[in-house]
């Protein structure tokens, strides 16, 4: 088994507000512990970048990710972006607002796609993924050609000036990611 990891992205400049939306609502989002109501749900989040927002909570993994960026989607006005990294083999980011999924990107190799049957992008939609990360085309192109996920992981980093090698289980061991990310317990 490799390496693996999720995490979470809102398009945003205002931190405050989106601590505030997380906040509102964790229960929902299903970042909370219905039976014990006394424990609180820990999410770790860093404003990355002057555009985005990065959220960590243990409960993402790859497939858990994607459902609670589309359930907080119908929260907050901004795009959300979440990426999910599987065991080197497979990197999907998928992009949701207000409820609706609006770009996937699936970065692996073609016997990963073979092997795993039913791994096809839900919504093919260059146009907004170009928009949204606003690159340029031909930095764009050079990226949704790589079939490598670690690879993909690197160029999308450095084209958007963050970080997406980050992962909740990692704190404690990363001092780098102590430093970037806050804890907040909801």
């Amino acid at each position: 088994m490799g390496r693996s990891f999720a995490n979470l992205h809102i398009k945003s400049k205002d931190l405050e507000k989106t601590v505030e939306v997380l906040r509102e609502h964790a229960k929902v989002l299903g970042m909370s512990n219905n039976r014990a109501q006394e424990i609180k749900a820990v999410m770790y989040v860093s404003k990355s970048n002057e555009n985005w927002i990065s959220v960590l909570h243990d409960y993402f993994v790859w497939g858990t990710v994607k459902k609670i960026g589309k359930i907080l989607s119908e929260h907050i006005e901004q795009p959300v972006m979440t990426a999910g990294y599987m065991n080197e083999e497979v990197f999907e980011l998928s992009f949701f607002e207000n409820g609706n999924i609006q770009a996937e990107r699936i970065f692996c190799e073609q016997w990963t796609r073979d092997e795993y049957e039913q791994l096809q992008e839900e919504c093919l939609n260059d146009d907004y993924l170009r928009k949204v990360w606003d690159i340029r085309n031909k930095d764009f192109e050079d990226l949704i050609s790589l079939t490598s996920p670690e690879q993909a992981v690197n160029k999308l980093s450095e084209l958007v000036k963050m970080s997406l090698w980050t992962d909740a289980e990692w704190i404690p061991y990363d001092e780098t990611l102590r430093t970037q990310f806050r804890k907040y317990e909801f």
